[in-house]
């Protein structure tokens, strides 16, 4: 296991005055990967795509080490640290493992909490994209989880066949 200090938060403290920093109603995201810097870098991607809101975001990546790997006990206290400021969870992970991760972290959960938290399919950096812009204006949980949902049919869109 992970101790909880490796998966420590993100989102602290507010980034910008006036954000969406866990209000009554919001909606948190928690980024599963196999590797701490990768989910770093798309949640610095997305926040430098999306300057005008502020989400909280937990990230349960990478092992205590530094070494690849999930571990579904940090996805369970990042999923309880959101839960504790925020209205529902959306869960993005990377690949196959780290979603076995966060399927047993939702097991794990107390059945409140899990009932407020929900597992995406979702690709991880569409994905996180398409929630965090509509976790940041508001949405409720149905509707950032199909927000990131749609972001592999929008993808597969932009693509042209050959």
């Amino acid at each position: 296991m992970i101790p909880v200090s490796a998966a420590s938060p993100v989102d602290s403290q507010p980034r910008r005055p006036g954000g969406a920093a866990g209000g009554a109603g919001s909606v948190g995201i928690v980024l599963v990967s196999h590797s701490r810097a990768l989910a770093e870098a798309a949640l610095d991607l997305v926040r430098r795509l999306i300057v005008s809101v502020d989400v909280p975001v937990e990230l349960a990546a990478g092992l205590a080490d530094g070494a690849l790997g999930t571990d579904p006990g940090a996805v369970v206290d990042a999923v309880e640290r959101l839960t504790a400021r925020c209205e529902g969870v959306l869960v993005l992970a990377d690949l196959g493992s780290g979603i076995m991760s966060a399927e047993m972290a939702l097991e794990m959960l107390d059945p409140a909490v899990a009932g407020r938290t929900r597992l995406s399919a979702a690709p991880f950096v569409e994905g996180l994209l398409g929630a965090y812009g509509a976790a940041g204006i508001g949405k409720d949980l149905s509707a950032v989880a199909a927000e990131a949902d749609g972001a592999a049919e929008a993808k597969r869109s932009q693509v042209t066949a050959v």
